[in-house]
């Protein structure tokens, strides 16, 4: 029996990266369960027949629900999570709540490079950067066609399993590439190891960085549905509202017509930026209908 890492799964089987630079194609036992990218693993078996023998514990797992409230394991075992926006297409704070909300209860460390800055500087909207203060997220600017900015991402990402995330149209594709130098070479060999051809790039995959740790791009969130989250949860993502709400006058205080809320008092007071409340509401409203 050997030791290896999951780096994309897909169905009931998935590649293994081994303890000596190999990939290998395992099946999953039925009592094992489902190995996800990002699985420490233990193999063995001859070749065309390795078989999954034991998943170690998750430290996390990154989990997506779709609409019908089904929850499907996408990754496990992150450090990190890096928000890609961009001067173009604006940044979408309420996209940025989620990812922060989903940072805070997997016990990810946010991190938040604004792409293109070879553009021109790209101001960060209000909400965006009250909320990147409020959650400690560091802020990075690059530029991965010119590599400005890199090598001070590529320190913070270094030893480190980091979830790659961001809105459609923001370069991650490029910020990849200019991360992972090798990444075709590695994507077509996937793709020949695994046998699912160009399937396989729609699975959340791991790719090992050149100065050290994993980068992990999942195709699966970028649509975040987070209606399967407590409101501790959900307050996790917002720190400012949830110090305040210990003062409201109820405890399921929505922070809306209620009396005695000390949420509402804070914003009318410039405490709270009035578009991370709405943005904090939304998600609740979405918990009671999930």
């Amino acid at each position: 029996m050997e030791q290896g890492r999951v780096i994309v799964s897909f169905r009931s089987e998935c590649l293994v990266a081994t303890t000596t630079g190999e990939m290998v194609r395992c099946t999953t036992r039925r009592r094992t369960g489902r190995a996800v990218c990002g699985d420490n693993v233990d193999w063995s078996g001859a070749p065309g027949q390795y078989v999954i023998d034991t998943i170690h514990p998750r430290r996390n797992t990154l989990v997506r629900t779709d609409y019908r409230g089904r929850h499907k394991p996408l990754a496990a075992n992150l450090d990190q999570l890096l928000i890609v926006c961009a001067a173009e297409p604006p940044p979408d704070p309420r996209l940025v709540d989620r990812y922060l909300v989903l940072a805070a209860t997997m016990g990810l460390r946010p991190l938040l490079a604004m792409n293109k800055s070879d553009l021109g500087a790209a101001r960060l909207p209000a909400p965006l950067e009250e909320a990147s203060r409020q959650q400690d997220c560091e802020i990075h600017r690059i530029s991965a066609s010119t590599g400005d900015g890199l090598g001070a991402l590529t320190t913070c990402l270094a030893g480190s399993t980091t979830l790659l995330v961001g809105q459609s149209g923001v370069g991650k594709s490029s910020l990849i590439n200019a991360l992972v130098p090798d990444r075709h070479a590695r994507t077509q060999a996937i793709s020949e190891a695994s046998g699912q051809g160009r399937h396989t790039t729609t699975e959340t995959t791991l790719y090992p960085l050149p100065a050290g740790g994993e980068l992990v791009d999942s195709p699966g969130v970028r649509i975040l549905r987070l209606g399967h989250l407590s409101r501790e949860e959900i307050e996790s993502g917002f720190a400012e509202i949830a110090r305040r709400a210990e003062d409201c006058d109820f405890r399921d205080c929505e922070h809306g017509d209620e009396p005695g809320c000390a949420v509402r008092s804070a914003m009318e007071q410039g405490l709270i930026h009035p578009e991370r409340l709405n943005g904090f509401r939304e998600l609740l409203k979405e918990r009671n209908y999930s």
